[in-house]
């Protein structure tokens, strides 16, 4: 869905990592889009996700629900002083990629994982063939992680000199795609709502993030 809107919306995509799931489809992905005013809009979509469908991973072909976890983060570069990352801060972790057998496995050990120790935030980047460009795309998203962090720890505060905040917990979905018995895309935050899931699910989410823009 945000790799086909970010398409038709003329940002670059850069696919840094893809971890496949044990028994079917995607356990989680990284993906890096640029384009003017590229993290505005996507920060809207921020949060879990619900899908309920007929499982094409069930013999049975039973209805079932899936939750997925949405982070949208910053690019910070490495000369921004909000955020330094001094090399006895992180662990650095080099691997063989993993990938579907064939020519298709890395001889070279060239997939990177990176520990923040303080933080314990671990990032990985396995797919690119260069090991310095994999490094480099995993300090990428530790730099973005550890923003987002600051970030939520000075509204947390704000917050709680507020006397109010609500966790974003799993479970407490943004948006609904129901695809069986009737198809319905809703936004929980805004009400806005369609009929045409296929289409949301091929990319088309403007509307979705001007009503939460402008709610």
């Amino acid at each position: 869905m945000y790799l086909r809107w970010a398409e038709k919306s003329g940002f670059s995509i850069q696919i840094i990592e893809k971890s496949i799931g044990e028994e079917a489809g995607i356990k989680s992905t990284t993906i890096l889009i640029e384009g003017k005013y590229a993290f505005g809009y996507l920060r809207t979509e921020k949060g879990v996700h619900r899908l309920v469908r007929l499982s094409p991973y069930d013999a049975a072909h039973r209805r079932h629900t899936s939750f997925v976890q949405v982070e949208v983060l910053p690019e910070v570069t490495a000369e921004d002083p909000q955020i330094e990352i001094k090399p006895d801060d992180i662990q650095i972790d080099v691997y063989k990629s993993s990938g579907a057998g064939g020519q298709n496995v890395q001889k070279n050990a060239t997939a990177v994982r990176i520990r923040h120790i303080s933080t314990g935030i671990t990032v990985s980047c396995q797919n690119e063939r260069s090991l310095v460009q994999n490094r480099e795309n995993a300090l990428k998203v530790l730099r973005g992680r550890l923003y987002e962090k600051k970030i939520e720890e000075q509204e947390k505060e704000i917050a709680k000199l507020r006397g109010e905040y609500q966790k974003a917990e799993w479970g407490s979905q943004i948006r609904s795609y129901v695809l069986h018995p009737y198809q319905l895309v809703k936004d929980h935050r805004t009400g806005f709502e369609k009929g045409n899931a296929q289409a949301v699910l091929d990319g088309d989410i403007d509307e979705f993030i001007e009503a939460y823009l402008k709610n």
